[in-house]
């Protein structure tokens, strides 16, 4: 999967200057422990033995892991990730959506699935990329509640469910990779929509008109 700097054609040197400070949290232990689940739901990634299956512990710590994360994000870091408290100069926001996040997350760590469900990453290169240019000045990601446009180079997806599901990608794709369902609407985005069914053919008016042909 390409990163943010290849799709918006940043050269490394300027990437690497320093940034305005966000509320997204560092998600690299994340993505270290998913390498050791399939979460894709697909053959992504190959085990020697065909039948494997992901350790309980393993799974447990990446929906524990993603949900320290989110919580990073709402300030409440008591207790929960040491240091963070120092990379949180926003404090405690309202996001009943990412609470609600949360729980999932921590229900799943608590009880963790035997295999969890998740997008591919060839789903994230497929997701429909909005224009900055499209990009409104109250547009805001549902997860982190940054407004889009406070990146100077924003990478914003639509979800396929609805036009205004928009999210960074950034946010958006830990909770797919643990998830097959929009946090908003819930609606499950591993079902591709199948196109409407041709409605049936009259058979006697086919034959009618043969008679005349």
């Amino acid at each position: 999967m390409s990163g943010y700097e290849e799709e918006h054609n940043i050269e490394h040197s300027v990437a690497q200057q320093p940034a305005q400070q966000s509320r997204r949290p560092d998600l690299s232990t994340f993505f270290s422990t998913l390498e050791l689940i399939n979460t894709s739901g697909s053959s992504d990634r190959s085990h020697n033995n065909a039948h494997a299956e992901p350790m309980p512990a393993d799974v447990s710590a990446a929906f524990r892991q993603l949900a320290n994360s989110y919580q990073v994000i709402l300030g409440e870091t008591e207790g929960v990730i040491p240091g963070a408290e120092a990379e949180q100069p926003h404090g405690r926001i309202q996001n009943p959506l990412l609470e609600s996040l949360i729980e999932q997350l921590m229900q799943g760590a608590d009880d963790p699935p035997r295999r969890p469900e998740g997008m591919p990453d060839s789903y994230f290169d497929e997701l429909e990329r909005v224009p900055k240019l499209a990009l409104r000045k109250n547009d805001s990601c549902p997860i982190c509640s940054n407004p889009f446009l406070d990146d100077k180079y924003p990478l914003v997806v639509r979800l396929p469910c609805h036009k205004d599901h928009l999210f960074d990608l950034d946010c958006i794709r830990p909770w797919l990779k643990l998830n097959t369902t929009c946090p908003m609407d819930r609606q499950d985005l591993s079902r591709k929509k199948k196109p409407p069914t041709p409605p049936p053919q009259d058979d006697e008016e086919g034959e009618y008109d043969d008679m005349y042909a």
